[in-house]
């Protein structure tokens, strides 16, 4: 796909239909998604820059799944489950952190080197002889890729991450992201739907003009969507010459410097690429920042992202910085009570289906992943919540 063209071309017999309202709310559907969508692909943790030193550690809980990311002694960076050889415990219980020598267990003080090794039980004689690597922590698959850190909790459907991000490598590799810096740490945020719902309004930009008054104004009808193509999407937007209604918009066009270390089409590109099934990585001219959603249950889901700024950023640059966070918080904020409103209508004996525009093929595409990750998720009608998982097994082994 030619990543300077808008050009995408719709079949004119393309299924409208979205997902079953039924999905959004069905208990055992959201053990098969957990299962088999956030266990087994691709997750970003953050980047090289947020652990920088040995002993510095990033954690992170996906349903039910605890991982931990900390680098060694050696400089290396290694990914771990976050539980105790011994009973299960967190073996570091923040979110991010330093351990100067070793990581402690805070449940009966069993201590692991930074690479994991089990370096001894507290009151060894009250055990037989610990083999060091045997009851180290349990390795973590984990893949570096332009500083983002990546760990799978099972081996999946994905290849590598850089074989995965393949064809839009080359334009995310102009902005340098591996050498970048935490511009704010990582943010979370609870929103009370489920996390289809915030995804839907993630993969399309048909609302923009109405939803989103400050992003209509900064780049409007430059935005376009392109399709999810094996598990990755893209969407981009120049700013508008025009620009300038509303203050943040206005000041951030007026302060933004001229983006030299781009190529001339991406020095007023905002970018943003979809990564199957919860993932976006969105670049601007001065920061790149990565987003994601975890289901917490069905009704309620975990947003979580962190935003990294150049190491040589000028003033002009931080001041830009800060007024695309402003743009950038109204939307979510905008994104929020829409996921809410849609999400909150399948419960209505009135919801008939999605019926999705031509523009919408960014929401269709990302469906088209789910159901040929869930084949349940083609049927209409809902199935008793006992026999999803039957049903689901059954059609996997007729594709």
């Amino acid at each position: 796909m030619n990543l300077h063209s808008r050009d995408v071309t719709v079949p004119k017999d393309w299924d409208r239909r979205g997902l079953p309202g039924w999905s959004y709310h069905s208990q055992a559907l959201l053990d098969l998604e957990k299962e088999h969508l956030f266990r087994n692909h691709w997750q970003i943790v953050g980047h090289v820059s947020d652990v920088p030193n040995p002993g510095d550690y990033l954690a992170i809980d996906i349903v039910g799944e605890r991982a931990l990311v900390v680098r060694g002694k050696d400089g290396v960076v290694r990914a771990f489950h976050n539980l105790c050889r011994h009973r299960g415990s967190r073996v570091v219980a923040d979110n991010k952190g330093t351990c100067k020598n070793a990581l402690v267990c805070p449940f009966h003080g069993w201590v692991y080197n930074l690479d994991g090794t089990l370096r001894g039980a507290a009151r060894p004689g009250s055990f037989p002889e610990l083999d060091k690597a045997e009851f180290g922590l349990t390795p973590l698959e984990l893949d570096i890729w332009m500083g983002f850190l990546f760990v799978r909790f099972r081996k999946g459907p994905q290849p590598s991450v850089s074989e995965l991000m393949q064809r839009v490598e080359g334009e995310i590799a102009h902005y340098g992201i591996a050498d970048m810096l935490p511009a704010y740490g990582v943010w979370t945020q609870k929103t009370p739907v489920n996390w289809k719902s915030v995804r839907d309004v993630d993969n399309e930009g048909y609302h923009v003009a109405m939803a989103h008054p400050a992003l209509q104004d900064l780049y409007g009808s430059t935005y376009f969507d392109e399709p999810f193509d094996n598990g990755v999407s893209r969407s981009f937007a120049t700013y508008n010459p025009h620009a300038g209604r509303r203050w943040s918009v206005r000041n951030y066009v007026r302060i933004s410097p001229e983006a030299t270390h781009l190529p001339e089409h991406l020095r007023k590109a905002w970018i943003y690429y979809g990564i199957f099934p919860n993932m976006v990585i969105a670049l601007t001219p001065e920061t790149a920042q990565f987003y994601q959603e975890f289901p917490l249950s069905t009704g309620q889901t975990l947003l979580r992202g962190a935003i990294y700024r150049y190491a040589d950023e000028s003033r002009r640059q931080a001041a830009a910085r800060y007024l695309a966070l402003r743009i950038d918080r109204e939307t979510t904020a905008e994104d929020v009570q829409l996921s809410v409103w849609s999400n909150e209508s399948m419960l209505s004996d009135a919801f008939a289906g999605f019926y999705l525009s031509d523009l919408e093929y960014g929401v269709r595409t990302h469906h088209d992943h789910l159901r040929g990750q869930l084949p349940v998720l083609a049927l209409e009608t809902a199935p008793e919540e006992k026999d999803i998982w039957g049903l689901n097994e059954a059609l996997r082994s007729r594709s």
